[in-house]
């Protein structure tokens, strides 16, 4: 994940002026598309972890979009067009998720869906939109699956042309993440470890893959549950194994203390994941022993790219109370890639719903610079960008170790 600066300053009037809440926010003369006035409304969702463990993040992708559909209306993008955010919690849970993607798909005045955060919480999301035409831009989503089928590495097929993301895919970050192990840190024996969830089994999976490829030894492959707090059974099956490394596929809430934990029972080695982890809160959870400790997350730093500047200074400016996290610069490029889809498909639309198919079709076509760099979409709906950086936290905080392209060998 991103780097990202605590944003703490209580504009309160400028986040006022948002108008858009979690809740999502209703002017008293929009239903039916603005009916009964010459400004009609369209409605971009927001599907994401809103309360609980996962919050942090959740609040940044909602808050990102929010800024990215201010900055449109106040430069009148689509012109006859006002755009508002209704924004769902999904509590990082499949079944919740569903239900908020159900609220959004029956309302005639969503256009499109930002979000989710989880994998597995889109395998449930993915088709209740589908089936009313709503195009979905994930910022965050992993899971090469959602994009190419179930089989996506030997018969790749696209499941719903409904879905596209801004962040690459595990299909890359694992592999990524088995390079810089094996031929940069010279890591020869791992232990692996995951939460059982959709984006943890296929972190592992594809890290797992290219490690041996690579003539990496997996030593041991353990699971937790993710509503475990104590992780001394994977631990102790671990440990005979001397492992220089624990690769985790999972998020930080868990695998804070599952470093900790390693370090108290002897597990000396450094404890390496994915997008999932890269989180201050990791830190916090894995305390002092988690300098050393590792993460990949996808594209180049937020704060060190010159094309992000301006979103960094827009979005303090807006006085969020809460960071725009890891995914900040990818939720406000994915409100920008279906706004810019929109100024295809709205410009003529007599209503949202008639407009929905000319959207999906106007997002394959989308391209242009945005804060996370290039973005573009394949014939399945991913990035076309293919950028990760390693981070390690030194001195209780996450630095920067290396950002590069990956390239298929």
């Amino acid at each position: 994940m991103h780097q990202r600066s605590v944003v703490r300053v209580g504009a309160t009037l400028i986040v006022a002026s948002l108008a858009l809440t979690a809740c999502g926010s209703r002017s008293g003369n929009n239903s039916g598309g603005g009916s009964g006035g010459s400004t009609k409304t369209a409605k971009i969702g927001v599907i994401a972890p809103l309360s609980g463990d996962l919050s942090a993040l959740g609040l940044g992708i909602q808050h990102s979009v929010e800024l990215a559909v201010k900055q449109a209306n106040d430069s009148n993008a689509i012109p006859g067009w006002k755009l508002e955010v209704e924004a769902k919690d999904d509590e990082a849970k499949p079944d919740t998720g569903k239900n908020a993607a159900t609220a959004l798909a029956s309302d005639n005045n969503v256009v499109g869906v930002v979000g989710t955060l989880n994998t597995s919480t889109s395998q449930q999301v993915q088709p209740v939109l589908a089936a009313k035409n709503i195009v979905q831009v994930s910022p965050a989503n992993t899971g090469p699956g959602l994009t190419q089928g179930a089989n996506w590495q030997t018969s790749p097929k696209r499941p719903y042309p409904t879905y596209f993301r801004t962040c690459t895919t595990d299909a890359v970050q694992g592999p990524f993440a088995a390079r810089y192990l094996y031929e940069t840190a010279k890591i020869t024996k791992v232990a692996t470890i995951h939460d059982k969830k959709a984006y943890g089994q296929g972190l592992v999976g594809t890290f797992t893959q290219e490690f041996k490829k690579l003539g990496g030894t997996v030593v041991a492959a353990q699971t937790i549950n993710p509503d475990d707090s104590n992780y001394q059974a994977a631990l102790s099956a671990i440990k005979p194994s001397n492992p220089q490394a624990i690769y985790y596929g999972g998020e930080y809430p868990q695998a804070g203390p599952l470093s900790q934990q390693a370090k108290a029972a002897g597990l000396n080695v450094p404890l390496m994941g994915g997008d999932g982890i890269y989180d201050p809160k990791y830190i916090t959870l894995a305390g002092k022993t988690s300098d050393n400790d590792l993460a990949t997350s996808v594209g180049a730093p937020v704060e060190a790219l010159a094309s992000a500047k301006k979103f960094v200074s827009d979005y303090n400016a807006a006085g969020f109370k809460e960071p725009y996290a890891a995914y900040g610069g990818y939720s406000f490029d994915a409100a920008n890639a279906i706004i810019d889809a929109l100024k295809t498909s709205l410009k003529d639309a007599k209503d949202v719903e008639s407009a929905r198919q000319a959207t999906i079709d106007a997002m394959s076509k989308v391209s242009f610079d945005g804060v996370t760099g290039k973005v573009a979409f394949d014939q399945y709906g991913d990035t076309t960008s293919k950028v990760l950086t390693v981070y390690k936290v030194a001195g209780g905080k996450w630095t920067t170790v290396e950002t590069k392209a990956f390239e298929d060998k």
